[in-house]
């Protein structure tokens, strides 16, 4: 193995170990993350998928649950981090790491232990990590946190990063209380634990695996026991710029600010706690860095961040053409609005006149129907008049008969004849009285 440098990637002799791995939990008889969700929405928020290309891929799959080889994101610093600023206090010492996961930090801790043992609860983990990293001070074996596989007072040092918020709540205690038996008197822990109030809470991230997370105050409860002494480091990224100085110095300073003013920095929130603890002060090692910074050689996370600006500028560019096709659409929409308004007033205004001319269609109808009715009133009215006419037309050539009789009788009575003819006629009248 070789290693590029201070905070560079270490390089195994198998090929090049690119990224960092989200441990297997430890718990009592149970995975730390063995479902193929595991971490799936914050490997969303923080990583890439993996290259298929790079070395160690093909070994490995990516199932959201560890990183492998190749993937990339803000985690795997994170990972990185933890293991490259650990090696100072493991240093010549008997090492536990315990969740080790995939192996790649306890190759990285082997680069200054003594020796270092590696235990996860995860067979098939244990025996990748034997294959890619196993060397004659690097051994790697399966147990349990709670039941740790390590006789009493055996370490010199216990590393565990992200593994006590995998056990429930009942379970933290008894890990904790393991650390401390295969710890020597002298013993240091190195532990790191996600900061719920920022990790979870602020974030509205909830991770399914995590079964019990803690926030500063209750990490420090469960430690203050059995590791009274303790030094705490708040694990964030951080974004700023950086001057190195060429030459050693003997401090470090950190400002926050702007154009208008500058101040001293406060250490921001902690996402993660990273404790150095021990039994005893005088065992905590003598030095530890007030500020450690960690990236990788090639800036990999810094032209991620590039191709995402990229793609937010490309993103946006889709969004402004979007815009414009829809502010043209509304336009339209406008135009067929008004349009339909239009067509609207126009339709009220013949449903008036539809209206009106059905009011008066049912006037005129009524109207009709009056004067039907008074039709056929007259026209009743007038059968019985022509019946009446006919009857007096009657009378009349009956009247005309009797006067036409009558004035024949008249003209006969006139006549000389008659009058001579009178005077037989009277007798003959009498005559018949008297018969």
């Amino acid at each position: 193995m070789r290693c590029a440098g201070a905070g560079g990637v270490l390089w195994h002799r198998r090929g090049a170990l690119a990224n960092a791995v989200v441990k297997y939990a430890v718990a009592s008889g149970g995975a730390k993350c063995r479902s193929q969700s595991c971490h799936a929405a914050r490997i969303a928020m923080h990583a890439k998928p993996p290259d298929p290309a790079a070395p160690g891929v093909a070994g490995l799959e990516f199932t959201g649950e560890r990183f492998v080889p190749g993937t990339r994101g803000e985690i795997a610093h994170e990972h990185w981090h933890r293991y490259a600023f650990a090696r100072r206090f493991v240093a010549g010492r008997r090492v536990l790491d315990v969740a080790c996961g995939e192996g790649y930090g306890s190759a990285l801790l082997a680069q200054t232990a003594a020796d270092v043992v590696g235990v996860d609860i995860d067979p098939a983990a244990v025996a990748h990590a034997a294959a890619c990293y196993g060397a004659p001070n690097v051994r790697f074996m399966a147990g349990s946190a709670a039941a740790l596989p390590i006789r009493d007072g055996a370490a010199d040092a216990v590393v565990s990063f992200e593994t006590i918020e995998h056990l429930p709540a009942d379970a933290q205690a008894a890990m904790i209380a393991e650390f401390a038996r295969v710890l020597g008197e002298r013993g240091v822990l190195v532990i790191s634990s996600p900061n719920r109030p920022q990790y979870s809470d602020a974030r509205g991230y909830r991770n399914p695996f995590h079964l019990h997370e803690l926030d500063r105050s209750e990490l420090a409860g469960l430690l203050n026991d059995a590791f009274p002494a303790q030094r705490w480091l708040r694990q964030r990224r951080y974004l700023g710029s950086a001057l190195w100085s060429e030459t050693a110095g003997a401090f470090h300073e950190a400002f926050s600010g702007d154009a208008d003013h500058v101040a001293t920095a406060q250490p921001p929130e902690a996402l993660y706690f990273v404790v150095i603890a021990a039994r005893t002060a005088d065992a905590l090692p003598a030095q530890c860095p007030a500020l450690s910074l960690f990236s990788d050689p090639d800036d990999r996370e810094w032209r991620r961040l590039d191709e995402q600006a990229r793609e937010v500028l490309r993103l946006d560019d889709l969004l402004k053409a979007r815009d414009r096709a829809l502010d043209a659409q509304s336009a339209h929409i406008t135009h067929l609005e008004s349009l339909i308004a239009y067509r609207d007033g126009i339709i009220v205004e013949r449903d008036a006149q539809v209206r009106t001319l059905h009011e008066t269609l049912r006037a005129a109808e009524a109207q009709q129907a009056e004067l039907g009715a008074r039709l056929g009133e007259a026209t009743t009215a007038l059968g019985s008049a022509r019946q009446a006419a006919e009857a007096l037309d009657d009378e009349r050539l009956r009247l005309e008969r009797a006067i036409a009789a009558q004035e024949r009788i008249i003209a006969y009575r006139q006549s000389a004849r008659w009058w001579m003819q009178l005077p037989w006629l009277r007798v003959r009248h009498l005559w018949q009285k008297v018969l």
